[in-house]
């Protein structure tokens, strides 16, 4: 696999890390339904490999308030995750999860509501990365999460930075959550290189 970038993955490749997509949304959903106790339905994830420029108009504009959720990833392979949702959602979620009923959505989080949205994103992105190494059977393992409440833009400088020496595309997988309201969520893989290759040859499809 001479060029593994995001620039020059070829159908096949990419129809296998939506199906990881799918699987690792799905088993997302089931643990954010467990977690805050309601049911919780989930559309068909939109995987899509987007110029990096273009995800903060996709997520509403790069000056949106997000809540943005990172984690390195070592083991087999070296990256991180990162998964964003507005603010709105994730205040919906923190309400949920902490039972404190509806709050004005532009309310700042507390220090205990924070540490409720960092436990959020620690079980979907972790759901998430368990689902990548059971289909993979490669050890990942991941950092203490961080969160962060900011622009779109300013949370997605992070992975930017990182990006800038693998072109300039992104694998982003968008799901939509249903409990009484409509969230949408945004998973970012942000394997390296290296890690890409690993992913496929460890489904049969290297070289």
């Amino acid at each position: 696999m001479a060029d593994m970038s995001l620039d020059n993955l070829s159908d096949k490749y990419f129809d296998v890390l939506k199906e990881l997509g799918n699987i690792g949304a799905g088993n997302a959903t089931t643990a954010l339904a467990q977690m805050i106790g309601t049911k919780v339905d989930m559309c068909v994830p939109q995987v899509r490999l987007l110029d990096f420029k273009d995800v903060g108009d996709l997520m509403g504009g790069a000056e949106k308030i997000m809540a943005g959720i990172y984690l390195a990833v070592d083991g087999d392979i070296d990256g991180s995750i990162m998964f964003l949702l507005g603010k709105q959602a994730a205040r919906h979620l923190v309400d949920q999860l902490m039972g404190t009923g509806p709050k004005p959505e532009d309310q700042d989080f507390d220090e205990v509501e924070m540490s409720a949205l960092k436990e959020v994103g620690n079980i979907i992105t972790g759901s998430y990365l368990n689902s990548l190494s059971m289909m993979t059977n490669l050890k990942l393992i991941p950092s203490i999460p961080y969160v962060a409440i900011d622009m779109a833009a300013a949370i997605l400088s992070v992975p930017a930075i990182q990006f800038g020496m693998m072109g300039d595309k992104i694998l982003l997988i968008e799901t939509q959550f249903f409990d009484e309201l409509k969230l949408s969520g945004y998973f970012i893989l942000l394997p390296d290189i290296d890690g890409y290759r690993k992913i496929l040859s460890s489904l049969g499809m290297g070289d």
